[in-house]
């Protein structure tokens, strides 16, 4: 005779670790453990533990690896009452091979009775739920990483071949906030490679056809117009309260502006340029790794490094290296994955190949090598003459 439910939740809790609330709360926002909430979502949207991971008990097989990539570590589960967490307890220990697993006694339930913290996450709107639902499935990703992306505010050098993928996948995956800094008009020879405009709109001003596009794709952004061009005058202003600034842009004068700008201010920089079949690829994290004057102390020779105009450029390789750009940028908001810092990843598009080479910080870099508590106020919006500096070198 098979026991009831309930007595079959006394014999897998005699068979499994159990823990006392007030001994997970000693361990909450630390490193000590790894905490797991196995709840239903609407369970887990009312409240949860600081710090814990949400993996339902549906789910637990597939999604735990992402939650607990190390099976030697301290993981303790919990649910409403404490019976769903021992069952999946019992099923981490013994069909999944974690060694330290224990289940909160009397769960979320038992823990706010006794006052101890909790956070409610943001409410997703229905439409929010199946808008960003492949995200939400993703354990990298999840609620708190999608609340990462709508919180967050990304800066686009440019709205034209890199631009225009970028934005697009940014708005697409829910970036909160994208500024917008471009001073041209939409051309129909941009139209080839500028994905982000159409022919109804050449004439137009691209941070309007850029706004445009992205309110179509989603609501949720707010796109935050800039139809300048940048300078030594207004870089610190616009760039200052962005967490990411993406380069997309097609000069060298701009590029060391905008290097010795972001390290001052310690903002990333993810960089990408593209020439002819050929595109490269960087993030730029000030004092993290090396910066873009380690990289390239000098400008190359104009003969060297000719614009898109000039020499031409491949319609689809800005897409591709755009959407590089778009990843590097959700990696760096979600806290996932290893960023391009101190690598530089070159692409060949007739070659279909990809080279990758390692940059270190230059102990002599006359930007990066100075420590930013030694910039003061006044110096911080001083810059040099780009536009002769990079004359001079070519």
């Amino acid at each position: 005779m098979s026991p009831s439910g309930a007595e079959f939740i006394k014999q897998v809790k005699a068979q499994i670790d159990e823990v006392d609330p007030s001994a997970v709360s000693e361990v909450t926002g630390g490193d000590q453990a790894v905490i797991v909430d196995v709840r239903e979502s609407d369970e887990w949207d009312a409240g949860h533990l600081p710090g814990a991971h949400h993996v339902p008990r549906g789910f637990l097989e597939s999604r735990i690896e992402g939650a607990a990539p190390d099976r030697s570590q301290r993981v303790i589960l919990y649910c409403a009452s404490g019976n769903r967490s021992a069952l999946a307890a019992k099923t981490l220990r013994d069909d999944l091979g974690y060694e330290h697993v224990e289940s909160m006694t009397g769960g979320y339930t038992l823990w706010k009775d006794r006052g101890y913290a909790v956070e409610v996450p943001r409410a997703f709107t229905p439409e929010q739920r199946q808008r960003y639902s492949r995200h939400f499935l993703l354990p990298e990703v999840g609620v708190d990483g999608q609340q990462k992306l709508l919180d967050a505010k990304v800066l686009l050098l440019g709205a034209g071949g890199l631009g225009s993928p970028t934005a697009l996948y940014l708005a697409a995956a829910g970036v909160g906030t994208l500024g917008i800094v471009d001073d041209d008009v939409v051309d129909l020879s941009n139209l080839q490679r500028q994905i982000i405009h159409t022919t109804g709109r050449v004439g137009v001003p691209k941070v309007d056809s850029a706004e445009e596009a992205i309110n179509a794709l989603n609501p949720d952004v707010e796109v935050r117009k800039y139809q300048a061009r940048l300078d030594a005058s207004n870089i610190v202003e616009i760039i200052k309260d962005y967490d990411i600034v993406v380069d997309g842009v097609d000069n060298f004068p701009t590029r060391y502006l905008l290097n010795d700008a972001s390290v001052r201010l310690k903002i990333p920089v993810v960089s990408a340029a593209i020439l002819g079949f050929e595109g490269q690829l960087s993030v730029f994290a000030p004092y993290d790794g090396p910066c873009y004057r380690c990289l390239f102390r000098q400008p190359p020779p104009a003969e060297l490094a000719p614009s898109c105009g000039a020499n031409g450029v491949l319609g689809v390789l800005p897409g591709t290296m755009g959407l590089l750009q778009a990843t590097e940028v959700i990696k760096l908001i979600i806290g996932e994955g290893d960023p391009l810092i101190g690598r530089l990843l070159i692409y060949d598009a007739l070659g279909a190949t990809t080279t990758e080479l390692k940059v270190r910080r230059d102990p002599e870099c006359p930007i990066c090598s100075r420590e930013p508590e030694s910039i003061t106020d006044d110096e911080l919006g001083v810059f040099p003459d780009y536009e002769a500096f990079c004359a001079a070198a070519g």
